[in-house]
C-alpha cells in the first residue's frame, strides 16, 4: 500500500483573495510550486493529499484525517513563531512531518536568537544589536558600515538599497522605518564586504550533508551590494548565480554552514546563508530550515540542479530523511514506554 503524504502550505492566491497585500504574502507559495511538489512526491510512489494552510490542517485533523507523513512548507501568517505553527499542531496530534520541529523553526526565524546559539558554539557570525524601539537606536555600539533588516522575516522582506548604513543619521532613519513598517524589532549587524554564498543541506544530525553551494553576485541592474527582496524577486536580471568550486573557499564555507545547521538542530533539509569579510573569512548570516521549493526560482532547488540533482531527487532526499527519522523516533518512544 502506498504511503499517504499530506501537503501543507500557504498559497499566495488564497491570502490575496482574503485581502492581504503582496508584501504580507511575499513568503508564500505559488500554485506552480505546489503543483511541482505534488507531482514530484507522487512520482516517487506516494499518494498525495493537498491539505492547504494551517487552518485547513486544523479542520482536517479535527475531522479525524491522518497521514503517514505530512510534508509541510507552511510559513504561517504572523508572529516570530509563525513557522512553528504547523509543526506544533502536528505534534499535538502525533502526526509525523518533514523539516524542523517547532523549537527550531521559532529560534531560527528570530535571527538574533539563531546568531546567539551559533556564537555560543564558537562559530563566527557578525556582531549585532537588536533594536526594539527608537530609544534603542542610540545604544547601538558597532563600527560602520552596518546592515539593518527586520528581526523575523524571510525572502529579503524589509531589505532594500537603504539597508546598508554608513552613519548614525542613516541608522536612525532606517531603523525607525523598519520598526514602523514591519511592527517588529530590527536587527543591526556589522556589514561584511566580501563574497556571499548560500549552502544547500539535506538530512538530519550526523547524516546531514551539503549538496552544494551557490555564490550570489549582484549585477549592474540590481540594488547594489545586497541580496534584497527586489533582487530576489527579479533574480533573472539582477543576480548572477554560480557554483562554488574553489576548494580553498568551498571547504571553510561548507564546514561553517553544516556546523551551524547541526548546532541549530535543523532536520531533513534547509539552506544556510554565509558571507565573507574583506579578508575572505566566512561568517554565518542566517539559516532557513523551511527553504523555498519552487523548482527553478528557489535557491535550494537551484543548488541541487547545479550539482546535477533533479528536483524529484531533492524531494526524495527530504522525504527519506523524514521517514527514517520518524522511524527512529518511534523506536525510541517504544523503548521509553517499556521502561515506564
Amino acid at each position: 500500500m502506498k504511503k499517504r503524504i499530506g501537503l501543507v502550505y500557504d498559497l499566495r492566491s488564497d491570502y490575496l483573495a482574503m485581502g492581504y497585500s503582496e508584501s504580507d504574502v511575499a513568503e508564500f507559495d505559488s500554485e506552480e510550486t505546489i503543483n511541482a511538489l505534488h507531482e514530484a512526491i507522487e512520482s516517487l510512489g506516494y499518494e498525495v493529499e493537498r491539505i492547504g494552510n494551517g487552518w485547513s490542517l486544523c479542520r482536517a485533523l479535527t475531522d479525524g484525517k491522518r497521514w503517514d507523513l505530512v510534508f509541510t512548507i507552511a510559513e504561517g501568517l504572523s508572529g516570530r513563531s509563525r513557522e512553528a505553527q504547523a509543526p506544533a499542531i502536528l505534534e499535538l496530534y502525533q502526526v509525523p512531518y518533514t523539516f524542523s520541529d517547532p523549537l527550531v523553526c521559532a529560534a531560527t526565524l528570530d535571527k538574533a536568537v539563531a546568531k546567539k546559539l551559533v556564537a555560543a558554539e564558537g562559530l563566527p557570525t557578525p556582531g549585532f544589536a537588536v533594536v526594539r524601539s527608537v530609544a534603542d537606536i542610540a545604544r547601538v555600539n558597532l563600527p560602520y558600515p552596518l546592515f539593518a533588516k527586520p528581526l523575523a522575516e524571510g525572502t529579503g522582506k524589509g531589505i532594500d538599497q537603504h539597508s546598508k548604513i554608513e552613519n548614525p543619521a542613516q541608522l536612525k532613519k532606517v531603523c525607525s522605518r523598519l520598526l514602523n513598517m514591519h511592527q517588529q524589532p530590527a536587527m543591526v549587524e556589522t556589514y561584511l564586504s566580501g563574497r556571499e554564498f548560500t549552502v544547500g543541506i539535506v538530512g538530519t544530525g550526523d547524516k546531514a550533508r551539503v549538496i552544494g553551494t551557490m555564490e550570489i553576485e549582484i549585477l549592474a541592474d540590481g540594488e547594489p551590494a545586497i541580496y534584497s527582496y527586489l533582487n530576489k524577486e527579479e533574480c533573472e536580471t539582477r543576480i548572477r548565480y554560480s557554483a562554488l568550486r574553489d576548494p580553498a573557499v568551498k571547504q571553510p564555507v561548507e564546514e561553517l554552514a553544516l556546523g551551524c545547521y547541526r548546532v541549530l538542530e535543523c532536520r531533513d533539509g534547509g539552506r544556510v546563508d554565509i558571507r565573507c569579510d574583506q579578508k575572505g573569512q566566512p561568517y554565518f548570516l542566517e539559516i532557513n530550515p523551511l527553504a523555498g521549493l519552487h523548482p527553478t526560482h528557489s535557491d535550494l532547488p537551484m543548488i541541487a540542479a547545479q550539482e546535477g540533482m533533479r528536483y524529484d531527487e531533492l524531494i526524495d532526499a527530504i522525504l527519506r530523511s523524514a521517514l527514517e527519522r520518524t522511524k527512529q523516533e518511534r523506536k525510541a518512544d517504544g523503548k521509553r514506554a517499556c521502561i515506564i
